[in-house]
C-alpha cells in the first residue's frame, strides 16, 4: 500500500510497504538511513480522532485466553469457516481484521436463526474487540452471547456458556471491576465442575487468583494457586495440563513467589517432554527463563532463552526469547555477544507476521539498538552496527506505527509513538518529540491504556520542562503521578519481562516520575524559596513514592488502616517533636522542617547527589568499625551541617526535645543517632524517630502498666546458616525484659518454630514481640528474612504471623539482632517492609549485627525506662542509647546508634 506524507509542509516521500515471505521491505529504506532523524517524523500519518473506548490489559503470550472453537458442533457451514479464520487471524495478533471476519459470521448465523453458534461466535468476537479497546462493543457482543445461552433453558450447552463467562470475567476484570470478575469466575468453576471439565475448573481458579491479587489480596490468591496445584497432581499428562501449570507458574511469577513458580514451570516442562509437543517445550522454556531473569540468575536465564530459540516452532516466542537475550547482554555490557545476536535478532524480527506482536517487537528491539549505540558497543568501529546511527532505531519505529495503523491497534500505536517521541526528545528536537507524544497520549488516553498513558505524561512534562513550560510540566507531571497512583497495585505485578507489552521496572520507569515531579516543585518559583503549598505537595509526593516502592517491594498495596497525619500528631499530640523530610536531587539537598503550630520550613544545600550519596556510603561503613570514631565524626559532623544546623536555634527555642526523620535515598541507611555537630552526637541532645511517611498508623502511647511480651530467640543458627554466628547471651537480654517487670512468655531455640510463635501471638494478648534472632533485611522480598529453629521465615509471612484475624495486635515489634544485606544500597527498604508487614505500630531493630553482649545491655535498659514512668518509646530507647554511650566499652557509635525506632515514637 502506498502512503504519501507531507514533511514540514514541503517535502514529500512516498513509502511502499509489502510483506514477501514473512519479511517487511521498504522500497526506500537505503533512502531512509541517510536522512538526518527529523525527516522521520514525515513517516507517520496524522490519522482521524481515535476510538473513545478501553482497552484491557495485556496477558502473557504463553497464557494468552484463545478465541474458543465449538468442536463439539458439527458445522460445515461457511460461517464456520469465517469462525475458523477469525481463529487463526485472531491468534496470529491481527485483531481488526479477526473483528470483520467475525462479524461476517455473526451476520451469517443471525439470519440461519443458529442461537448455539452465534452465541459463541459473539462471545469470541466481544475477546477480539477487547483487544482492539472496542469496550463498548466487547460488552455488547459477550451480553448478547449470555442472553441468547440464558435462552437456551438447558444444561446442553454449558462448556459454551462457561467459555463466554470467561471472556465477560476478563472484560470484568480490565473495567476494574474486580469483584464482579471474581463472582463471575467462581460461577464458571462451578458450570466446570457440573460438567467435570477439571482443566476448566483449574483456569477459573487461576482465574480468581488473578481477581484477589488485583484487589491487593495476596494471601487469597496463594491459597487458591496451592489448591490449583493440588488439583493437578491427580490428572494425567496432556496439553491442557502443561499450559495450566504454566499459566500457574508464570501466575507465581508475577506474585512474586519465584520457587513455586520454577518447580510449577519446571514440571510444565517435564510434561510438554513426554507429550513431544514442540510448541509447549518452548513456551515453558521461555517462561524458565523469565523466572531465572526475576531471580538475577543471569547464566541460567540466557540458557533457558537460547534453548527456547531452538525448540519452539514459534517465530513470536523466538524473537520474545531472542529479545530478552539481548537485553540482558546490554545489561551485562557483553559487547562481543551483542554484536553476534543483533542481526540474529533483526532477522527474526523481521519474519514475523503483522500483528500486536510484531509491532512490540520492533519497539523494544528499537528501544536494544538504542541502547547500543549509546553505549557498550559505541567505542567499537569494526561492529555489525558500526555504521548505523539513532536513525535506525527511527525507521523501525516508524514501521512499527505504520503496522499499528494497518492494524487498526491505536494501543500499539500509542506505545511506538511514544518511543519514537522518546527518539526525538533525546536529539533535543523538541517540538517534533512533543507533537508526536501528544499524539500518542490522546491514543493512550482513548484506549484506557494507563500504563503507557502515564510514560507519556511523563514524557510530556519533560519536554515542557526542558522548554520553560513549568507550569505546563507540573501540569503533566501531575497527571503521570495521577495515573501511577491509579496503577500502583498493577505496576507491581508487570516489570522486568520483555515479552510483556510493557515492562515496568520501579527504578527506571517509576521511581524518576515521583522525583522529578519533586525536583520541578521545588525549582519552579524561580530562585525564591518555595511556598508552603509547594513544600506540602512535594513532600506528599515523597510519601507517595515511598508507598509505591513499598507496594512494588511486596508486590501488592500494602498499607492499610486508619492513620493519622504527622503534623496532627506534633501540633495536638506530641508538641515536644519536630519532623525532617530531607530530599536528595540530582544538584542539591533540600530539607522541608515542621516544628510543632509552625508552618512548613525549607532550606537547601548545593551539592550534586553523586557526592552526598559517596559521603554517605563511605559513612555508613565507617559505622560499624568501633575503631573508626575519628573519621565517623567527622563525616558525621557534614551530614548534620546540612540537615540540621540551619535550624539549630529555632530547635532550641522551640522546645523540642524529639526529631523524626522521614528519610529519602541512601540517607535511609544511617541511624540519625549518630549525627555530630562538632561536639556532641545528635542522640546527646534529642530522642529521634523515623517515619516511613506523613502519616502514623492509629499512634498513641504503650500503657506502661499492662506490658505483656512474646519474647522467641535462637542461641545457635540453623543449620545451613553457619554465616551467623551464635547469639549466646539470648538468655541474659531476655532475664533483662522480666526484671524490668515486663511479663513475658518465650519461646527459645527448639521452642522458636513459625507455628508456635503463630500459635502463641494468636492465643494470647501480646502487645510487644520481641524477636532476639539473627535476621536480614534486603531490598529482594525473597532476600529479608529472620532465622527460627527450622531455618527461615520470610517478610512476606509477617502478615498472617503478627495479625489475628487480620487485625493487627502487636504494639510493638523488635528485632534486637537483625542486620542489613552487605552491598544493598536500598537494604533498609526490606526494614520498612518488615515493619509494615507486621502491622505494629511501632518497630525497633538492628541496621547491623552488634555485640550481643550490649544488646542485652541496651535491650535491658529499654525495657527498665519503658516501664518506669510515662515516657515515650522515642524517650526510651534515647535513655537506653545513652546508657551505652557512656559505658566504656561501648562508646562507639557502632554499639548505640544501629538501634533505629521505626513507626510510632510515642
Amino acid at each position: 500500500m502506498a502512503k504519501t506524507t507531507r514533511i514540514f509542509s514541503a517535502n514529500f516521500i512516498k513509502i511502499k510497504k509489502q510483506r514477501q515471505s514473512g519479511r517487511w521491505q521498504n522500497t526506500r529504506l537505503a533512502y531512509f538511513l541517510r536522512l538526518p532523524l527529523y525527516f522521520l517524523i514525515g513517516l507517520l500519518c496524522i490519522l482521524g480522532s481515535p476510538v473513545l473506548a478501553k482497552v484491557p490489559g495485556t496477558i502473557n503470550s504463553s497464557s494468552q485466553l484463545p478465541i474458543n472453537s465449538i468442536t463439539s458442533l458439527t458445522v460445515t457451514s461457511d460461517p464456520a469457516s469465517l469462525l475458523q479464520q477469525g481463529k487463526v487471524l485472531y491468534d496470529s495478533g491481527n485483531f481488526a481484521k479477526a473483528v470483520e471476519v467475525l462479524q461476517g459470521a455473526v451476520q451469517a448465523y443471525r439470519q440461519q436463526g443458529e442461537s448455539l453458534r452465534l452465541a459463541a461466535t459473539l462471545s469470541n468476537l466481544s475477546l477480539a474487540y477487547q483487544q482492539l479497546g472496542a469496550w463498548n462493543q466487547a460488552q455488547q457482543a459477550i451480553t448478547e452471547s449470555l442472553n441468547l445461552l440464558n435462552e437456551q433453558g438447558d444444561n446442553q450447552n454449558l462448556q459454551i456458556f462457561a467459555q463466554s463467562l470467561d471472556i465477560q470475567g476478563r472484560l470484568q476484570l480490565t473495567m476494574g471491576q474486580a469483584d464482579k470478575a471474581l463472582a463471575t469466575w467462581q460461577q464458571t468453576e462451578e458450570i466446570y465442575r457440573q460438567a467435570d471439565n477439571k482443566s476448566g475448573v483449574v483456569r477459573s481458579q487461576i482465574n480468581q487468583a488473578q481477581a484477589w491479587r488485583s484487589q491487593g489480596f495476596y494471601p487469597r490468591a496463594i491459597k487458591t494457586l496451592e489448591q490449583v496445584s493440588q488439583t493437578l497432581k491427580s490428572q494425567p499428562d496432556s496439553i491442557e495440563k502443561t499450559v495450566t501449570l504454566r499459566s500457574l507458574g508464570d501466575t507465581l511469577l508475577v506474585l512474586g513467589d519465584l520457587e513455586k513458580s520454577r518447580q510449577a514451570l519446571e514440571e510444565s516442562l517435564i510434561i510438554a517432554r513426554n507429550l513431544q509437543s514442540n510448541a509447549d517445550i518452548g513456551a515453558s522454556l521461555f517462561s524458565l527463563g523469565n523466572n531465572a531473569r526475576k531471580q538475577e540468575d543471569i547464566p541460567k536465564a540466557i540458557a533457558y532463552y537460547q534453548q527456547t530459540v531452538a525448540a519452539s516452532p514459534s517465530p513470536l516466542i523466538k524473537a520474545q526469547a531472542q529479545l530478552n537475550h539481548l537485553s540482558l547482554l546490554i545489561e551485562d555490557k557483553r559487547a562481543a555477544e551483542v554484536q553476534t545476536i543483533l542481526p540474529l535478532v533483526e532477522s527474526q524480527i523481521e519474519q514475523l507476521p503483522l500483528s500486536r506482536a510484531s509491532v512490540y517487537a520492533q519497539v523494544n528491539f528499537s528501544k536494544s539498538l538504542a541502547k547500543v549505540k549509546s553505549g557498550i558497543l559505541q567505542a567499537s568501529s569494526q561492529n555489525y552496527y558500526s555504521g548505523f546511527s539513532t536513525k535506525d532505531s527511527a525507521v523501525l519505529l516508524a514501521n512499527a506505527i505504520q503496522e499499528s495503523q494497518s492494524l487498526g491497534d491505536k494501543r500499539a500505536e500509542a506505545y511506538a509513538l511514544k518511543s519514537l517521541g522518546g527518539l526525538y526528545e533525546e536529539t533535543k528536537q523538541w517540538k517534533e518529540a512533543q507533537q508526536l507524544t501528544r499524539q500518542g497520549l490522546a491514543l493512550a488516553q482513548s484506549s484506557n491504556a494507563p500504563e503507557i498513558t502515564y510514560s507519556l505524561e511523563w514524557q510530556l512534562g519533560r519536554l515542557l520542562w526542558a522548554q520553560k513550560d513549568i507550569n505546563g510540566a507540573i501540569a503533566a507531571y501531575d497527571s503521570a503521578v495521577g495515573t501511577l497512583e491509579s496503577l500502583r497495585r498493577d505496576l507491581v505485578a508487570n516489570k522486568d519481562v520483555v515479552n510483556q507489552d510493557v515492562q515496568f521496572n520501579f527504578r527506571d520507569s517509576v521511581e524518576p516520575v515521583y522525583r522529578e515531579s519533586v525536583e520541578l516543585l521545588l525549582k519552579s518559583q524561580e530562585g525564591k524559596p518555595p511556598d508552603e503549598k509547594i513544600l506540602e505537595k512535594a513532600r506528599e509526593r515523597i510519601e507517595a513514592l515511598q508507598l509505591a516502592e513499598l507496594d512494588d517491594f511486596f508486590r501488592e498495596a500494602c498499607l492499610q488502616g486508619q492513620r493519622v497525619a504527622l503534623d496532627q500528631v506534633v501540633d495536638k499530640d506530641n508538641p515536644t517533636a519536630a519532623i525532617f523530610y530531607p530530599i536528595i536531587l540530582p544538584d542539591e539537598l533540600q530539607v522541608i522542617v515542621k516544628i510543632p503550630k509552625q508552618p512548613l520550613q525549607s532550606y537547601s544545600n548545593k551539592i550534586p547527589q553523586a557526592n552526598v550519596d559517596k559521603l554517605l556510603v563511605e559513612l555508613r561503613k565507617n559505622l560499624v568499625n568501633p575503631t573508626a570514631t575519628k573519621v565517623v565524626q567527622t563525616q558525621a559532623h557534614q551530614v548534620y551541617d546540612w540537615l540540621l544546623k540551619p535550624m539549630e536555634s529555632q530547635l532550641q527555642k522551640s522546645g523540642v526535645n524529639t526529631l523524626v526523620f522521614v528519610l529519602d535515598g541512601q540517607l535511609r541507611n544511617l541511624p540519625m543517632a549518630a549525627l555530630y555537630d562538632g561536639k556532641q552526637y545528635l542522640v546527646e541532645k534529642y530522642a529521634v524517630a523515623l517515619s516511613l511517611g506523613l502519616q502514623l498508623l492509629d499512634p498513641k502511647p504503650l500503657v506502661q502498666q499492662q506490658l505483656r511480651a512474646l519474647t522467641a530467640g535462637l542461641t545457635q543458627p540453623p543449620p545451613g546458616f553457619s554465616e551467623f554466628a551464635p547469639l549466646l547471651a539470648i538468655k541474659s537480654e531476655f532475664e533483662g525484659i522480666t526484671k524490668a517487670g515486663v511479663s513475658t512468655t518465650s519461646l527459645l531455640d527448639g521452642d522458636f518454630k513459625k507455628k508456635n510463635l503463630e500459635s502463641e501471638i494468636g492465643d494470647t494478648s501480646f502487645n510487644i514481640v520481641h524477636l532476639a534472632t539473627h535476621g536480614q533485611f534486603s531490598s529482594r522480598l525473597e532476600d529479608t528474612f529472620i532465622l527460627d529453629f527450622d531455618g527461615q521465615i520470610n517478610v512476606k509471612d509477617f502478615d498472617t504471623l503478627f495479625r489475628s484475624q487480620g487485625k493487627s495486635i502487636v504494639e510493638l515489634l523488635v528485632l534486637s539482632a537483625c542486620q542489613t544485606a552487605t552491598g544493598d544500597s536500598r537494604a533498609t527498604l526490606g526494614l520498612a517492609g518488615a515493619a509494615v508487614r507486621a502491622g505494629a505500630r511501632s518497630t525497633i531493630a538492628s541496621l547491623w549485627q552488634i555485640d550481643d553482649q550490649s544488646t542485652a545491655m541496651f535491650v535491658s535498659a529499654f525495657y527498665r525506662e519503658l516501664k518506669s514512668g510515662k515516657i515515650t518509646k522515642a524517650e526510651a530507647i534515647h535513655r537506653a542509647q545513652l546508657e551505652l554511650l557512656k559505658h566504656p566499652n561501648y562508646k562507639a557509635p557502632s554499639f548505640w546508634s544501629a538501634y533505629v525506632l521505626i513507626g510510632n515514637w510515642l
